[in-house]
């Protein structure tokens, strides 16, 4: 009867998470904050260093070329940063897809299908934007899907710095909206911006994963590995893995992905497993995540932020160019509009009601954090743009500008709200502390 009564219960949105997703994310926060300030500060340095009198060095040390040419392996630290520290990232990104599928919000269709249908509109709108921008000039279209992105470091990291008293709710929201754009952008980068294929490469590749991918889930009964001593097998098998991907000219980053659905979130039913012993996902997370927040993309951030202006009159040639006023429009405008627009749309469409605690104007709030895109939209750029093209640092300018318009906006609306559910929360809680009289 009381699963009866729970299927014919109206829809709420956002789903109330159990409290060990609760906490689970909370945690997932506080990481992020630092992350997120790591992040400015490496991409604030790079700006400043490639515009000053020793830009020469910058440069020089971007462009430096370290490794092993057979494999297509000799790169610039610049590009080893964007291919190969980024695989980091997008491995964690790809462990944290699986655990929303699996063991998070995602795997309900109920509850997936808000923060799903807000990541597309937040995607469509922005692209729609920028073409019929662009549309003019067929050169500039490639760079569509530039203002699609969510930087999740970014956005996470302002919202815990000013959302103290946000109810729990948005920031679930924020989370799985984030992770599902993830999912998108990798997709994008995935099937559009991959010009040719090597097939050896490619088959041996993807044999490499399946290898990883048996290994992980047999790792207990075959190899007797606990999951604080896995690692040390399974990375250099994901780094073989990563240069044969990168080999067969699809960016290596997609490597990470795969390398980390490949994770197993869960204990399988038979596992002799201490019940306390944590998986080897959440093993993974615990000793990657403080790599890839505090190196990895940091440094890749230092390498591609640092955008030579030259000067105010590069500075303004750069600003009145179509590529930066689309990006900026899109990020800015268009994304928010997407977010909540189809927000409204499925929960209208579903009949799933928004939470109480939550208001419109949260949502609004969230979609302007959203349309900080940073690191996956950097990364795009430099996959739509030639580094010689002036649109390439130009989309650079667009969104660093779109992004710190986008924080600081976001950052008024959500703080005016802050302060509204913390008087709320005073009110109560002097209600509460009232004695009461027969």
């Amino acid at each position: 009867m009381a699963s009866r009564r729970a299927r014919l219960a109206p829809s709420l949105f956002p789903f109330r998470s159990t409290a060990a997703e609760s906490l689970r994310i909370g945690s997932l926060l506080r990481k992020e904050t630092v992350g997120g300030a790591l992040l400015v500060l490496m991409a604030a340095i790079g700006i400043v260093w490639a515009n000053s009198p020793w830009a020469d060095g910058y440069v020089a040390l971007r462009d430096l070329e370290i490794g092993y040419e057979p494999w297509h392996l000799r790169l610039s630290l610049g590009a080893w940063a964007a291919d190969g520290l980024l695989a980091i990232f997008f491995f964690l990104v790809g462990l944290e897809l699986k655990r929303e599928f699996v063991a998070g919000d995602l795997r309900r269709f109920s509850t997936a299908i808000v923060p799903v249908a807000a990541a597309v509109g937040g995607v469509v709108v922005p692209a729609l934007l920028y073409v019929a921008i662009v549309g003019q000039n067929p050169a500039l279209v490639r760079g569509w899907a530039i203002p699609t992105a969510t930087d999740i470091a970014f956005a996470v990291a302002v919202l815990a710095i000013i959302g103290s008293h946000l109810p729990g709710a948005l920031r679930i929201f924020l989370l799985t909206l984030a992770v599902v754009d993830d999912l998108i952008a990798i997709t994008i980068i995935a099937v559009f911006y991959t010009d040719s294929i090597e097939l050896v490469p490619l088959l041996l590749g993807l044999a490499t994963i399946a290898a990883y991918a048996m290994i992980v889930q047999r790792y207990r009964q075959t190899f007797r590995l606990r999951p604080a001593t896995a690692w040390l097998v399974l990375l250099p098998i994901g780094m073989l893995a990563w240069a044969f991907v990168h080999a067969a000219g699809i960016h290596a980053t997609i490597a990470g992905v795969l390398l980390g659905f490949a994770i197993p979130v869960l204990h399988r039913r038979g596992d002799r497993v201490p019940e306390r012993e944590p998986g080897l996902a959440e093993t993974f997370e615990h000793r990657f995540r403080p790599l890839s927040a505090g190196f990895a993309v940091p440094i890749f951030a230092f390498f591609s932020a640092g955008v030579a202006l030259g000067g105010l009159d590069g500075f303004v040639s750069a600003l009145t160019d179509p590529v930066t006023i689309a990006i900026v429009v899109a990020l800015v405008a268009g994304k928010p509009l997407g977010i909540v627009t189809t927000t409204w749309l499925a929960t209208r469409i579903r009949g799933i009601r928004l939470d109480p605690a939550l208001k419109w104007i949260d949502i609004v709030g969230v979609g302007l954090l959203a349309c900080i895109g940073f690191t996956i939209s950097l990364l795009v750029t430099e996959l739509s743009f030639a580094p010689t093209d002036p649109h390439h640092d130009h989309a650079k300018v667009a969104i660093l500008l779109a992004s710190a318009l986008a924080a600081v906006i976001a950052s008024i609306v959500l703080v005016t709200r802050n302060r509204r559910y913390r008087q709320i929360a005073h009110t109560t809680s002097l209600d509460t502390s009232l004695p009461t009289h027969r």
